[in-house]
């Protein structure tokens, strides 16, 4: 609806007693047998003033509205002060969105506040932590026996659910350690094949990697992050066959296993933070996280990241990562 009809809805009261009015004089000068001239002009020129005054009032009221809608786009904190109030219904107005207005930001403060304190808890806890993992892995290097590899295996595994602890609390903090550069793509996916060669060996997986040659615009640690959820993945889910690693498009790096697949309901949602999907669910052990940081990551990054797949033949994640345009902050 038009601001036009909106308003004239809005005072249909104030012109239909108006018109009551007029209807009112025109009857007593009548019945009065005043000549009916005497009668038309003063309401006539009554309802040339009230016509004028209507149009000064909706001007006025466009007005206000437009800066309300100026208002919408900004933030809380810039209201203060942009618009003012012309009756005591007004100012009670003002006075009661200056309250909620302090209210919000008390909130806010205080839910800033929590959540720093919560990131800095966490990230003390997680270089704790570390500690005895390094000794751990200490311990597990000097033996060479089928246990120590399992529990190396385990490890790696806390290892990661511990970075993703980390990866999740820093996506939506205020101060992010991003660090884009030229990098080469083949060190960062040597670096975390590196990382996964147990278990190739150990589950006698074939792994097909030809180098791929290719410098791309991106931050090495964090696509790291986002290869290593995906391989873990593959590993995951891919009981016997292989995996591999290629460049199937100029930039797009794609990660293809035969493991079980996804089923086709869920391959909508798997990037959906806390979405296991079917196989997932029987496997008690998924959490849900791992593709939607991964998801939110390639963003952050300018890439984006997509799957196909089907059940008993495989997954295919694809990176593309061309650089795609990047919010600045």
């Amino acid at each position: 609806m038009s601001f036009y009809k909106m308003y004239l809805r809005q005072h249909r009261q104030q012109i239909f007693v108006f018109l009551l009015f007029g209807a009112v004089f025109l009857a007593v000068f009548a019945l009065y047998r005043v000549p009916a001239g005497a009668a038309y002009y003063p309401v006539l020129i009554c309802a040339v003033l009230g016509v004028l005054f209507l149009i000064v009032d909706f001007r006025r009221a466009r007005g206000k509205h437009e800066r309300l809608l100026e208002l919408q786009k900004q933030s809380s904190e810039l209201m203060e002060g942009l618009f003012e109030s012309g009756s005591w219904l007004e100012e009670d107005y003002c006075r009661i969105i200056e309250m909620l207005r302090a209210e919000i930001k008390s909130s806010r403060d205080a839910m800033t506040r929590s959540f720093a304190d919560m990131i800095d808890y966490y990230t003390i806890w997680v270089h704790q932590i570390k500690t005895p993992i390094a000794a751990l892995r200490l311990y597990l290097d000097g033996e060479d026996s089928e246990n120590a590899r399992r529990m190396s295996e385990e490890l790696f595994r806390i290892e990661q659910y511990v970075g993703m602890v980390l990866a999740f609390l820093r996506l939506d903090s205020e101060s992010t350690d991003y660090v884009f550069a030229e990098c080469e793509l083949d060190e960062i996916i040597r670096g975390v094949i590196k990382k996964f060669a147990g278990q190739f060996i150990r589950r006698r997986l074939t792994l097909t990697y030809p180098p791929v040659c290719l410098r791309v615009v991106t931050d090495e640690k964090w696509l790291s992050f986002c290869l290593e959820q995906i391989i873990s993945n593959a590993l995951k889910y891919t009981g016997s066959g292989s995996i591999s690693i290629s460049l199937e498009a100029e930039r797009v790096l794609t990660v293809r296993d035969t493991g079980i697949g996804i089923a086709a309901e869920d391959l909508p949602r798997v990037f959906e933070r806390g979405y296991t999907g079917y196989y997932g669910r029987e496997d008690k052990k998924a959490s849900g996280i791992g593709l939607y940081l991964c998801r939110r990551i390639c963003e952050n990054l300018g890439h984006s990241i997509s799957i196909v797949s089907e059940p008993g033949i495989g997954t295919a994640v694809r990176i593309d990562l061309e650089q795609k345009k990047l919010q600045v902050e």
